[in-house]
Parts: C-alpha cells; structure tokens; sequence
C-alpha cells in the first residue's frame, strides 16, 4: 500500500514536471514569435522602397533592436523547422543545402512559369528584385544587393542567385505575402546560406559585433 501511495505520488510529481515543460516550451516559442513578427508589424509595406543596402533591410524587417548578443542575433536570423509554404514548395529551414538545391535546380522552370502565366507576379518580382535590397548572392560572388539585371535575368549563376530568386518568385506566387514579407523571408533563407555575414550585419544593426564562430557559407557556390 506504502509503495503504491509512493508510486502514485511519482506518478503526479512526473505529470507536473511533463505539463511544466510543455508550459514552458509553448511560452518560448510565442515569446521569440512575438519578437520575431515585431519587426513586420511595425512596418509600413512601401518602407520596402526606401531599402539601399542588405543591412538596411535587416534593420528595417527585423526587430534588431531587441539584440543583447550573440544568441539573440542567431536566434532571430536563422530560422529552424519547416515554414507555412514549406511543404508544398518541398523546401525546410531544417535542410538549407537540400532546399538551395531544390530552389536552384527548379529556378527556369519557375521563372518560365511566371513569366508566361503570371505577367503581374513577374512584373512584382522585377519591381522589387532590381532594388538593391539584398535578394542576391552578395557575399559569395561579389555582385551586391542586386542578383539580377533590368530584364530580369540572373548577373551571377551560383547555387545561391538562382535559389533565392526562385524562393522569392514562389512566395510572390503562392502566397498572400506583400513585398515586405516576401523580402523578409529571402533574408531569412539568405541567412541560412550566409549565416556568418547575415547575423554580422543583424549584431551591426543592432550595435554589437560577432564573436560566435558561424559558418561563412551553405550550400556550393
């Protein structure tokens, strides 16, 4: 009897632990998701505009200023698990060189498809990939914020310049997302792929500088 009132006691000290940390974890994940969409709300679409530079896009579309260190700037920057229009684009945050791949293999088929099919997605496209706004594969290839030219065609064919263009041609496509969503997501992928260089400017932003060894580059270039 003493050893089934112990038993049973257990049993309900295991439950309240197992309910706190489920507690715990769901107050975590809202936590760094109000955080995190504190940097979109704030922001008026048309700002997009305004963006010149890789890093004014960063401080424009992400709250920044809510960085303390190193962790902070890597928890907003790299993304972890599979977005709303992950599965049906294939692609996860958890398989940055399987998604690159798939992005890059799938980039003239996209782009084909939109520019026959889709003259107003294509015409949003060029409207905000030709702005110097980051959606590039600056930091392998040198080429700047810009990764294509005026008629729309690729200035650099790395993985990279074909993989975020096509991400950002789907997500104008296949979502409901505005421009500045659209923008913020590419970071978030470009963060991936370039996570040293993105979360340096993010820290930058905010008025730190990196101290974290991050890879420089992931995925073939």
């Amino acid at each position: 009897m003493v050893d089934k009132k112990i038993s049973e006691k257990h049993m309900i000290i295991l439950l309240g632990i197992i309910a706190f940390l489920v507690i715990f974890n769901q107050w975590q994940i809202s936590s760094i998701s109000s955080k995190f969409n504190a940097g979109i709300q704030k922001l008026d679409p048309s700002q997009v505009y305004d963006i010149t530079t890789t890093s004014q896009a960063i401080a424009t579309l992400f709250p920044v200023e809510t960085i303390q260190n190193d962790q902070d700037a890597i928890d907003m920057m790299i993304a972890q698990g599979t977005p709303a229009y992950g599965e049906s684009m294939g692609i996860s945050f958890d398989d940055p060189t399987g998604s690159l791949s798939l992005l890059a293999d799938n980039y003239n088929n996209v782009k084909a498809d939109i520019k026959q099919n889709n003259p107003d997605v294509w015409d949003r496209y060029l409207n905000l990939a030709t702005k110097p706004v980051g959606i590039s594969c600056e930091f392998c290839c040198g080429i700047g914020p810009i990764g294509i030219d005026s008629k729309g065609d690729l200035t650099c064919g790395c993985a990279h310049n074909p993989g975020i263009h096509s991400l950002t041609m789907l997500l104008m496509k296949d979502t409901s997302m505005n421009d500045a969503e659209v923008l913020r997501e590419a970071m978030r992928w470009k963060s991936l792929w370039f996570p040293r260089d993105m979360v340096n400017l993010a820290l930058k932003a905010s008025g730190g500088e990196i101290e974290t060894e991050l890879p420089g580059m992931v995925g073939g270039c």
